[in-house]
């Protein structure tokens, strides 16, 4: 397995692999890889040839108020990981590398971007869709491997792809989680014991929600009452939201008659902790 850092090395990689008639996926991280992202570099070797991976924490979808700075990196134990699930190509720009001193341009997005994680994270999804695309244009991958658990990214990036004729395929794929519950997150690192018991409320009111569902409930506000009186029964719990929305559009819906998206973001201590589920896979 190759380690590079520059795009030329990439491009260059690439170009030898279609010449010998090889297909790509790609799996785009900000690293400090965890079970999640080696069930989406096992997809992309199932499904391609070569898989490549990027290795790199985003500045432009950062506000100056969060962790940047902090977000853990350990590119030795990525490496560690990716190439023991067959990762072919690792990717671990500097930002100077991906934004040059005069970047000025963006890929921004309406209406899709501007519910859940857009509300409390307005710059957001601008870095993520910028970034995105040009990794896009960097790998020109046959498809690409994005997790469920960061459900409104997902329904970003395809509706990025659609409106801007990529021909790349999406993949979507399922939450991992450890096993009590709690969804994989490489923000869990920053969760003390007390605060690690505390963040199982997200997946406990998931699965609540979920019960609703399987019941027959189609109200959108009694099956968000139930989960919300699950959640605030944690001390250590703080509501940013809890919603259900259209999974295509991410609007807010009051019934359930439609493929459905119930999101949360809840603070354990100060670590903003996702987590949801699709009322079509249950």
């Amino acid at each position: 397995m190759k380690v590079v850092k520059t795009i030329a090395e990439v491009r260059e990689q690439v170009r030898q692999w279609r010449a010998e008639g090889l297909t790509v996926g790609f799996v785009p991280t900000m690293g400090y890889l965890h079970e999640g992202h080696a069930s989406l570099i096992d997809a992309s070797c199932r499904d391609n040839d070569r898989t490549v991976v990027s290795d790199f924490v985003n500045p432009m979808q950062f506000s100056p108020n969060e962790d940047l700075e902090s977000y853990p990196r350990d590119l030795e134990r990525d490496s560690a990981l990716a190439e023991a699930h067959g990762c072919d190509m690792i990717f671990n720009p500097e930002p100077e590398e991906m934004y040059h001193e005069n970047f000025s341009s963006f890929v921004d997005m309406t209406v899709l971007t501007e519910e859940l994680c857009g509300l409390s994270r307005p710059i957001h999804f601008r870095g993520v869709c910028t970034v995105v695309s040009k990794l896009f244009n960097i790998v020109k991958p046959d498809r690409a491997y994005f997790g469920k658990k960061d459900a409104q990214q997902l329904a970003v990036i395809r509706h990025m792809v659609d409106d801007l004729n990529m021909d790349i395929e999406i993949i979507g794929c399922p939450i991992i989680r450890e096993s009590d519950g709690l969804a994989k997150s490489s923000r869990n690192t920053y969760l003390n014991d007390e605060e690690r018991k505390a963040a199982l409320v997200l997946s406990q009111a998931v699965e609540i929600g979920k019960s609703a569902v399987k019941n027959g409930i189609t109200d959108c506000a009694e099956i968000l009452s139930e989960m919300k009186v699950k959640i605030e029964s944690e001390p250590l719990a703080r509501i940013d939201y809890v919603k259900i929305v259209d999974a295509e559009t991410i609007q807010q819906i009051e019934k359930i008659d439609r493929p459905a998206l119930c999101a949360m973001a809840v603070y354990i201590g100060k670590t903003r902790l996702i987590d949801n589920f699709f009322t079509e896979d249950i």
